[in-house]
């Protein structure tokens, strides 16, 4: 099955991504549209957008709680017209491919995780995407498409460990089998101590006769 980031995973992309950019970002934009509005305008232009993108995602997160996908839907439109390139219409993406495979509607989800693959912000949130897409491209037996898909991304840091399984389990669902050892072990290889799954790395190494590697890796 298809997993998920929650909220909480989600909203620490974010902050990071903004911590690392935010300045820059706002220097660019004032320098932008200094010319045109002047910085208190333009400090006024963006407080109004941030708020009412803001109020369109928590609207959207309210209606997908309470079960009303179609109502939903047309907070998640806004964000995508008006405020594509803003991190809350990525995570709004997210939220809704979730809604759509909950509500066994798997080619939905794959238009979402593609609206964020194109226009995720912050850029980690791409890398989520993707993933996410490979995966669910997987669970529909779509699995050379999966591969193409997790192949098609290279800037991976903090996500080496999560792409190295999930192109294990694409390349097992192949019948590749040295391949898709050589995945797994990369994946334990590249696993954070206290992140992820190490004991179902080291189960999916082991149902493939890699014993005593796994075992040394668990340990």
């Amino acid at each position: 099955m298809v997993e998920i980031y929650d909220a909480h995973e989600q909203g620490e992309i974010v902050k990071k991504w903004l911590q690392q950019n935010g300045s820059a970002i706002v220097m660019g934009l004032v320098l932008a549209f200094g010319g045109l509005f002047g910085f208190k305008q333009w400090q006024i232009w963006q407080d109004t957008k941030g708020q009412k993108s803001f109020a369109e995602f928590e609207v959207m997160n309210a209606r997908l709680s309470d079960g009303q996908l179609d109502s939903a839907m047309d907070n998640f439109q806004v964000l995508k017209q008006d405020y594509a390139k803003t991190p809350y219409a990525s995570l709004a993406a997210l939220q809704m491919a979730r809604a759509r495979i909950e509500s066994k509607q798997p080619e939905l989800a794959i238009t979402q995780y593609r609206f964020v693959m194109e226009n995720g912000r912050p850029a980690g949130l791409k890398v989520v995407a993707r993933e996410r897409l490979a995966r669910l491209l997987l669970d529909q037996g779509l699995a050379e498409e999966a591969l193409t898909t997790i192949n098609g991304e290279s800037t991976l840091t903090g996500y080496e460990a999560r792409y190295a399984e999930t192109r294990g389990d694409i390349l097992y669902a192949l019948g590749r089998k040295d391949e898709a050892i050589a995945a797994y072990q990369s994946a334990l290889d590249s696993l954070e101590e206290g992140l992820g799954d190490r004991a179902m790395l080291v189960l999916k190494l082991e149902s493939l006769g890699v014993v005593e590697d796994a075992e040394a890796a668990a340990s």
